[in-house]
């Protein structure tokens, strides 16, 4: 069965295979940058290509996947955090590289193989050594401050992932960030992109060595996976991987910059997935509804949850979280528990039946149609079910069934009692008292959830 993936560059569904001569599947991915928690945005992304990794290492066998995800510690952002709480920026990014790894560990995420960092002086002398062949090629130039930029118009074919047309190039840059109207003043043209910024005061102590000519300073934010995908996995990758946000102007400009410096093409496959949206808005702060993998357990939901949750849409379609599904997601994993259960004492039979759940996975990562042919077997209860290959479908989407279930959130018994008088004027259809008690509900920070046949109590999130 193999994998089969849209390729965001060719728009084509195309087979993951290896290209180089060892056999060894060469696969990088963007992490994060660490100056905050991940919200659960974010952990869509590396949830799905979690499973995509799972998927690699079973299509081509132990030590045949090279997975790569980089960690950005240093930019514009932990800069900015570390000079706000008055800290080096390395125990700023410490800090929140260390609870993004407890939240993965949490989700169940495999680590890479590796996980090189931006500031990693090793990493470093990467990023200046491929800004140094750029220079001396012509497609990057100095500014009048020390800065480094790429000059967009050297490269031919950029925009081919994008499709971003040229009398487009400036809006683009324009829309993705500020730090592009900041370094106007020192571009050729609006459309380039820092390889290289000098240092300036809001810098403070964080700033090394440059380029030949450059200034001292940072790199910018686009040559850092350039040059530790090529350091780690060489000139030419076989998979390429992201969040859509990250496809204009990241990784247009990592194809630019890496296929200019090494004369070969970057990847060979490139796959992004959609946006997560929350209750059908798009997550921010000023709407409370970004969500932290830590503020959904304090809610009494389990990591476990919020992973089937995010897997609950395709990856390439946007999907629209709610505190609903993490409830059905909850009763999902109860239900593959005690169907797990009830396997431990049958025997193999002579048929892997779970074998349309990995077929819907290798198929563009169908997580729906998995889904749909899990609980189709599950509902059957047939006899003599595989529990090996059960238990290899729960690798596959990364189901830990062994990690604790939702906790119970203690509920005053004052509380209990207003939530019984409550159902019990819905069910006599005396409406105007069934909301007045949900208002007291409410005002008690208790939110009361119906179904056909039952409620359940939850917390009010904290403004």
């Amino acid at each position: 069965m193999p994998i089969k993936l849209f390729d965001s560059l060719s728009r084509e569904i195309r087979e993951l295979r290896p290209s180089h001569a060892d056999g060894v599947y060469r696969f990088y991915n963007c992490g994060p940058t660490v100056y905050a928690p991940a919200h659960i945005g974010n952990f869509r992304t590396f949830v799905v290509n979690d499973v995509l990794r799972r998927l690699l290492d079973l299509e081509f066998g132990p030590g045949k996947v090279k997975h790569v995800r980089n960690l950005t510690d240093v930019d514009d952002k932990t800069i900015k955090r570390a000079r706000d709480e008055g800290r080096p920026l390395g125990n700023v990014t410490q800090q929140w590289t260390d609870k993004f790894h407890a939240d993965c560990a949490a989700l169940n995420c495999l680590p890479p193989h590796e996980e090189p960092r931006a500031a990693d002086p090793k990493y470093l002398r990467e990023q200046v050594s491929m800004i140094d062949v750029l220079l001396k090629k012509g497609n990057a130039y100095r500014s009048p401050d020390g800065s480094v930029y790429f000059k967009v118009s050297s490269f031919e074919n950029y925009g081919r992932l994008s499709r971003v047309k040229e009398r487009e190039l400036q809006l683009g840059f324009a829309l993705a960030g500020k730090s592009q109207a900041a370094d106007a003043d020192e571009k050729e043209d609006g459309s380039d992109f820092a390889l290289w910024k000098a240092w300036k005061p809001d810098d403070g102590p964080n700033k090394w060595p440059g380029p030949r000519g450059a200034a001292e300073g940072r790199p910018g934010w686009h040559i850092e996976c350039s040059a530790m995908s090529k350091a780690i996995l060489g000139e030419t990758i076989d998979l390429h991987t992201g969040g859509i946000d990250l496809l204009f102007p990241h990784h247009e400009n990592e194809i630019a910059q890496s296929e200019c410096c090494n004369g070969q093409q970057f990847s060979r496959h490139w796959y992004h997935s959609e946006h997560l949206l929350v209750d059908g808005k798009k997550m921010s702060k000023s709407l409370g509804n970004l969500y932290t993998l830590d503020e959904l357990v304090a809610k009494g939901f389990s990591p476990m949850a919020l992973r089937y949750a995010l897997l609950m849409g395709h990856p390439r379609k946007q999907l629209n979280f709610s505190l609903d599904s993490m409830h059905a997601a909850e009763s999902a994993l109860a239900t593959l528990r005690n169907y797990r259960a009830s396997l431990l004492e049958k025997t193999s039979a002579a048929e892997n039946v779970f074998t349309p759940v990995l077929t819907a996975l290798n198929d563009e990562l169908n997580t729906p149609a998995a889904f749909g042919a899990l609980f189709s077997i599950v509902n059957r209860k047939d006899s003599g079910v595989d529990r090996a290959s059960f238990d290899q479908v729960m690798f596959a989407l990364g189901f830990d069934l062994s990690m604790p279930a939702a906790a119970t959130a203690e509920v005053p018994s004052a509380i209990t009692s207003l939530a019984a008088q409550r159902w019990a004027a819905k069910q006599a259809k005396d409406f105007a008292a069934a909301d007045a008690l949900r208002k007291e509900l409410a005002a008690a920070g208790w939110s009361m959830l119906d179904s056909k046949t039952d409620y359940k109590l939850e917390p009010l999130k904290k403004a």
